[in-house]
């Protein structure tokens, strides 16, 4: 074992991280250490998947679906969100592959998984970046909340989710301006 200046551990003996690696080669990258339950991480992280998608949908439905002489900046602004989203969408599915688990991209029962909701489909352009303003917020909260449950039990889906609020907040900020532009305050 390994001792720091304060004669702190350091890792595990050598010897041992190879025996334990070895002991379950089944799970992957889900090793004996991890700090939570793998089936509640990977629930929550099903129900984050689930918010990324009816993002994707929404935000794609608004890009095509937005008209009128001021509609092209903001069609533009949907289409990258929409193309960011999936990304996302992309990142939780690959993380809950490395837990152990089957990404659930079923439609059936999507909206009651996901934080956010898909919206109306009759909106006008100022109708549709508020719904996207009030769904970037619930996602900032939802992944707030993510990346105080994930904490030091597992770094690597707190980062994920630390680096996807970052974009959340963005896209928040994103709307907002085009709400301020709109004349929808």
């Amino acid at each position: 074992m390994t001792t720091t200046k304060n004669s702190q551990p350091f890792l595990s003996d050598v010897q041992e991280l190879r025996r334990r690696a070895r002991q379950h080669i089944e799970k992957g990258a889900l090793t004996q250490d991890y700090g939570l339950d793998p089936k509640q991480a990977i629930e929550l992280l099903q129900n984050a998947l689930a918010t990324e998608i009816v993002c994707v949908l929404r935000y794609t439905m608004h890009s095509v679906a937005a008209s009128g002489i001021a509609s092209q900046g903001p069609k533009e602004e949907f289409a990258q969100h929409a193309d960011e989203e999936r990304e996302h969408a992309a990142r939780i599915a690959e993380r809950i592959n490395q837990l152990g688990g089957t990404p659930n991209f079923n439609p059936e029962g999507l909206a009651t998984r996901s934080a956010s909701q898909y919206g109306s489909d009759d909106l006008d352009l100022v109708g549709m970046i508020k719904e996207n303003l009030v769904a970037e917020r619930i996602a900032i909260e939802h992944y707030r909340e993510l990346v105080h449950f994930f904490g030091d039990k597992d770094p690597t889906t707190r980062t994920m989710m630390e680096d996807i609020l970052a974009v959340e907040e963005e896209h928040a900020n994103d709307m907002s301006d085009l709400l301020s532009a709109h004349g929808g305050k």
